[in-house]
């Protein structure tokens, strides 16, 4: 009997109650076997709840919680806590939908562009105190929602354009106690609008984005601190309406230049007590020059703080706010050096210095003979030492140029006089005015030229020290003979010493010279300068016992130019001169050809060779072939005819021997 009539029907009747399983006796008092085995599962699909037709879609599950992680996901938003769980790299399973990932105090090397891709919701993400080297390009790019990025003690040596794209809504940047050196005019740019606290502290910046800096608009803290800043612009924050603390402590900052930002508002140590409007400002650790540019920052009220001056050496360690204002001078500008006259052919380069000293240093800027404010071009070059250089000079670039040197305190003004003459004339190759003295030959000595005198006379009258006790009497482009009177007279002298420096540069050079000695030739000069010298007498003061020095003289000279070495012709001459050469060869040749030929001709009466006239007999007949005389053909013996002219012609060959003479008739 198959299954399914052994069965009561009620358990093939869905949603009636199922029999019992057991054999007892049911109501009405009939006792029925026990059910089989087989029948068993088709009771207890009976038991089972049936399910709705539609049920309401769940919920996605959570991502699995990345190892070594604590993941929040009871209730939104979302946390992945992954701190001190020594990572390398960011895990790959992270729950996309997280609102706050911290991954602080692993050993994460390099961020990404998939690390944190379509991370849409994050708020918050943490990644300091790692050792990250590199973020690729774009790697925030998808966390439009972040609000605070932290990359403090990390390994990051620059940050560039691309590498903070997509933060718009980004409030706190933390950048500190990285190994940052360069950081891009436009990194900041996607959160400018929106960035509230920048910290760029204990890095190695020396240069920073003023401009850049200059648009956060909304930034109330900036952290500057402990890095290698040398200057500040002025008015670089002068855009900052809600800046409430800059920090500069422990940089390299000798002045910090005036600000509108700095006027407007209260500068306070200290945040303790301070109204909503101060600005607590903090640049102690700077080696501040305390002179008048400082003057401002001086007379701000403020709280009490650490900054101190570390110059000038009158005002060095001492409390900045315990200085006056008077104290805090400046020294207007001198001109201590400029070039003598100078005297250049056209085309030559030219180089105007001019020195000037004065606190704070003085800028020099040079000013043309027509009044123009000289500058970097195409035909000049002005360096920050005070060099105005001309690359090439014209006959127009001649007069008195004027070399200002202003600082906070004044300015000075020196002229220098420049004179442009014709262009030298060429120089031939075998003209020994151009030889350069062999090695090992000491330059010649001459007496002073008509031109070093002229040039001796102005530099007199431009106040040069000269003392007839020192006299150059000889000299030429690299030697000098410096003489003066015998010391001798001076007791305890010990021995004389020489210092001159060049019109080129302020290093003094040292000659020791016996005592015995009052003269001394000088061979390490250049050509083509003027130079200061003076002469020191070295004695034992007796009254002291100590060693003192007496001056002899002084006395100013100017070496010859040189004369340019005579160098082998220009690669552009010597071709010209062979395809000259060359075609004066082939042109000779040519013409050589041509005499040969006209000469044979007439040798054969007009004729072409091998139909010489019968009638024009020859008196002589050579061989051309190269000197070899070979069988001589016989000639026909002339018919007796009447006298005629006969053609005689002479050329240069071999004689004919006896075997060659012509026989008798």
């Amino acid at each position: 009997m198959s299954l399914h009539k052994s069965l009561p029907r009620t358990l093939w009747t869905f949603g009636q109650p199922c029999p019992s399983l057991t054999s007892s006796s049911p109501a009405d008092g009939i006792s029925r076997p026990p059910l089989p085995a087989m029948a068993v599962l088709p009771l207890l699909l009976c038991l089972l709840p049936l399910a709705p037709a539609s049920s309401p879609p769940q919920p996605a599950s959570p991502s699995p919680c990345p190892r070594r992680c604590r993941c929040q996901t009871q209730s939104l938003p979302l946390s992945v806590l992954c701190p001190g769980a020594g990572l390398l790299f960011v895990p790959p399973s992270l729950d996309r939908r997280a609102a706050e990932l911290r991954l602080a105090d692993n050993f994460i090397a390099t961020v990404r562009r998939r690390d944190l891709a379509n991370m849409t919701g994050l708020l918050h993400l943490s990644l300091s105190r790692n050792t990250i080297r590199h973020v690729a390009a774009g790697a925030f790019s998808d966390l439009r929602a972040l609000r605070a990025l932290h990359l403090d003690g990390n390994r990051l040596t620059s940050l560039g354009e691309g590498q903070l794209r997509g933060l718009v809504n980004l409030r706190h940047l933390i950048l500190s106690n990285n190994q940052l050196a360069a950081l891009a005019a436009g990194a900041l740019d996607d959160c400018a609008e929106t960035l509230e606290d920048l910290d760029l502290s204990y890095n190695n910046l020396e240069q920073l984005p003023w401009e850049a800096l200059g648009r956060l608009g909304n930034v109330n803290t900036l952290g500057l601190d402990h890095n290698l800043l040398a200057s500040v612009p002025a008015g670089a924050f002068s855009r900052l309406h809600k800046l409430a603390r800059l920090d500069m402590t422990s940089n390299r900052l000798t002045t910090i230049p005036p600000d509108p930002l700095f006027s407007r508002l209260p500068l306070l140590a200290r945040p303790r007590g301070s109204p909503a409007s101060a600005l607590v400002l903090a640049f102690g650790g700077n080696p501040l020059h305390c002179n008048c540019e400082l003057v401002w920052l001086r007379r701000l009220a403020r709280e009490d703080d650490l900054e101190a001056c570390a110059s000038p050496p009158a005002l060095g360690g001492r409390y900045f706010w315990a200085v006056g204002e008077e104290e805090f001078v400046c020294e207007p500008p001198v001109v201590t050096h400029r070039s003598p006259p100078l005297a250049v052919p056209a085309g030559r380069p030219a180089a105007l210095r001019c020195r000037a000293v004065g606190d704070p240093e003085p800028r020099v800027r040079w000013v043309s003979p027509q009044g123009r404010l000289l500058g970097n071009s195409s035909r000049a070059r002005a360096f920050p030492n005070g060099t105005l250089e001309l690359l090439v000079t014209e006959p127009g670039d001649g007069g008195i140029f004027t070399c200002i040197a202003a600082n906070a305190a004044g300015e000075a003004t020196a002229a220098v006089e420049l004179t442009v003459g014709p262009p030298p004339p060429p120089q031939l190759a075998n003209s020994t005015s151009c030889d350069p003295p062999r090695d090992g030959e000491p330059d010649a000595l001459t007496p002073p030229s008509a031109a070093s005198a002229s040039a001796s006379a102005k530099a007199a009258e431009a106040g040069a020290p000269t003392d007839r006790g020192v006299q150059v009497t000889e000299h030429g482009a690299t030697a000098a003979l410096v003489q003066w009177p015998d010391q001798r007279p001076i007791p305890g002298i010990r021995m004389y010493q020489i210092q001159y420096n060049s019109s080129a540069d302020d290093i003094l050079v040292y000659r020791m010279i016996p005592a015995e000695s009052s003269s001394f030739l000088l061979t390490d000069l250049a050509s083509g300068r003027t130079y200061d010298l003076c002469v020191l007498a070295v004695y034992e003061d007796g009254a002291t016992g100590l060693t003192a020095t007496r001056p002899v003289g002084c006395n100013r000279f100017s070496t010859e130019p040189a004369l340019r070495p005579c160098g082998a012709p220009h690669a552009p001459f010597l071709g010209g001169t062979m395809i000259i050469a060359l075609g004066g060869v082939i042109v000779a040749s040519v013409l050589v050809f041509i005499f040969v030929l006209l000469m044979r001709y007439k040798v054969h009466g007009g004729q072409p060779p091998g139909k010489t006239k019968a009638s024009a007999p020859v008196s002589s007949v050579c061989s051309q072939t190269n000197g070899a005389l070979g069988p001589t053909p016989a000639l026909p013996a002339p018919e007796p005819t009447a006298p005629r002219a006969h053609t005689v012609v002479q050329l240069d060959c071999e004689p004919w021997g006896p075997s060659h003479e012509p026989t008798g008739p």
